[in-house]
């Protein structure tokens, strides 16, 4: 019974356990190696395995073979624990929903399952509660931590009118809110949603070497039939040493680790930008993000606020500044036009008193005009207060606040000028930071606007890009995305509203916002759910990391492969040895992907 004591095994008493390891560990990678076999008439990894392990067994190494099995059961095990690390994070967010909420009818609190909501409902959420419904704040005040939604690490204040979403922490003050949206509508699904897809979805890169496994996975097997069949007359080595190094091929020339480079990166990327709110759809857009060398900003809303705010107040004669803001802000109460808020907002900053103004009537495409504390006042553009002559000191002071990008707003009394408004879009506070970064990385900033080139190159001036490009329609901003992509991948950061065009013609369309607009969701490759141009740097700084620890990875595994088939044709070593080499780079690879998880 020579043929069953093996090289290892002296007895064949061992064998019926060692038949019982095949079976324990084998079997699960068996069916599946012979399901891909047979249903997709393509070889895989796994059917390697257990052929290099009843090859092993074939010549009398059971214990090798079963050492085999157990290794590559064992890697297969922490394979799977390592990647389970990267859908933590998905796994976190779903947890952020509660399952209960509590439902105001009338003076009667009711608990009730998340199911059960309905648009519409009114909810109580007490202090230190997470909100369980996207809606409208009705009553209350209270600071929310949005960190879940839109990665902001401080708490935002929240009060009568604003909004809120899902799965966001409720602080010290107790709301009234009025749900807005059904559960399964919610921003929070939503993101769970488009991080699952995002996780389930293969960037090009791993498509590839998917498609070379079971091309590689062939030559292997040819390779080890030539070498069992040529190495006798062409080595001069012993039928049994040839299968056996034959046995050893398989296993260490097998791209378990090739194959394993890629998507655990790539999943903890996503998972990464999830955390910090920013939403990948799939890992092609943070492998072409990595590759980005120009970003073009929409202006509106994106570098700048996209909310009008005072910036100067110019009172004339005997009125003070805020005699004049408070009677503009008077005239405008029931406005609901931008600069009209603009003033209302600078107004109830300052805590200014508004008086009741009657007689209000709009002069369409030019102002307002009516009475406050019986005195006629206009508010509006010069030709509703007076016409275009101009004192010429208050001309040159009106052209240089229109110079630096302001909108001048005339407030005028019953007999001359009571004071200018400087009305602008101001810059967001962190455009110039962000800006400065994304040069630091080498890449070139353009921004794209519909406004006139005055207006365009102020803003652009103070942002720091390097090009400006005003009075463009949609269509035009198309076009430069396009002239752009010649020399190279580009970006597009937009509302996802207008720029919707633009987002989807450049190669990575990035949009502002989300929490404030379902069309971003639907329109970008990467959604940043927090109005912060500073993640845009962030994202592709993520993108280059992934890319560099995938080449890493690729470069690791080939070496080690390359190695271990020199060492078993011009060294010693044995199959335990070639399985753990083999299995160890494979783990190796995955784990040095986790490390974009932090």
């Amino acid at each position: 019974m020579a043929w069953y004591s093996g090289k290892y095994g002296r007895s064949e008493l061992e064998v019926p356990f060692y038949l019982l390891a095949y079976a324990i560990g084998g079997y699960q990678k068996a069916w599946e190696g012979l399901q891909t076999l047979i249903k997709e008439k393509d070889l895989d990894v796994d059917l390697l395995m257990v052929v290099a392990a009843i090859g092993a067994a074939s010549i009398g190494f059971w214990r090798d073979g079963a050492i085999l099995i157990l290794i590559f059961s064992l890697s297969g095990a922490l394979e799977g624990y390592t990647l389970e690390r990267t859908n933590g994070e998905i796994k976190s967010i779903m947890k952020l929903r509660p399952e209960e909420a509590i439902v105001l009818q009338g003076n009667v609190e009711k608990r009730v399952r998340v199911e059960e909501l309905n648009q519409g409902d009114f909810l109580l959420v007490r202090p230190g509660e997470r909100i369980a419904a996207d809606g409208i704040v009705r009553e209350g005040y209270s600071s929310v931590n949005q960190a879940s939604i839109t990665g902001e690490s401080i708490p935002v204040d929240k009060s009568t009118g604003d909004e809120v979403f899902a799965g966001t922490m409720n602080g010290q003050g107790a709301l009234v809110i009025e749900m807005t949206k059904p559960a399964e509508a919610t921003l929070l699904a939503k993101i769970i949603h488009l991080v699952q897809e995002a996780q389930s979805e293969r960037p090009p890169s791993q498509l590839f070497m998917e498609r070379f496994e079971g091309i590689y996975a062939k030559i292997v097997i040819i390779g080890a039939i030539v070498i069992a069949v040529l190495s006798p007359f062409v080595l001069g080595w012993s039928w049994d040493e040839t299968i056996y190094k034959a046995m050893i091929f398989l296993v260490v020339a097998s791209p378990c680790a090739l194959v394993s480079s890629i998507m655990p990166a790539v999943l903890s990327g996503i998972s990464n930008g999830a955390r910090k709110g920013i939403l990948f759809k799939g890992g092609a857009y943070l492998e072409a993000i990595g590759n980005v060398s120009v970003v073009a900003f929409d202006k509106t809303g994106t570098l700048t606020e996209g909310i009008p705010r005072i910036t100067r107040i110019i009172p004339y004669g005997n009125y003070t500044e805020n005699e004049v803001l408070s009677i503009a802000a008077s005239l405008e109460t029931w406005s609901e036009h931008p600069i009209a808020k603009a003033i209302i907002r600078e107004a109830k900053e300052k805590d200014l008193h508004l008086s009741s103004a009657s007689k209000l009537e709009a002069v369409p495409g030019l102002g307002v005009q009516g009475i406050v504390e019986g005195q006629e006042y206009r508010i509006g553009k010069l030709d509703l207060v007076g016409g275009q002559k101009l004192p010429n000191e208050e001309l040159k002071v009106v052209r240089k606040l229109e110079r630096q990008g302001n909108t001048v707003i005339f407030v005028q009394g019953e007999k001359e000028r009571i004071g200018v408004l400087a009305v602008q879009d101001t810059l967001r506070s962190q455009a110039n930071e962000s800006i400065k970064r994304l040069k630091k990385m080498g890449i070139k900033v353009v921004m794209l606007t519909g406004d006139s080139s005055s207006t365009a190159q102020i803003i652009g001036e103070e942002a720091g890009v390097d090009q400006v490009y005003s009075d463009l329609l949609p269509e035009h901003k198309v076009d430069i995305i396009k002239n752009l992509q010649k020399s190279g991948k580009v970006a597009m950061v937009g509302d996802g509203v207008n720029d919707a065009p633009a987002l989807a013609a450049a190669s990575v369309g990035i949009a502002m916002g989300a929490a404030g607009t379902d069309v971003a969701l639907e329109t970008a490759n990467v959604v940043l759910m927090a109005d912060d141009i500073s993640k845009v740097s962030y994202a592709i700084a993520l993108g280059r990391r992934t890319t560099k620890v995938v080449k890493q990875n690729v470069s690791f595994a080939i070496a080690v492969m390359f190695l271990l088939i020199l060492s078993n044709f011009f060294g010693n070593i044995n199959l335990p040895l070639g399985v753990i080499g083999h299995e160890g780079s494979t783990i190796l690879v995955i784990m040095s992907g986790l490390r974009l998880l932090r």
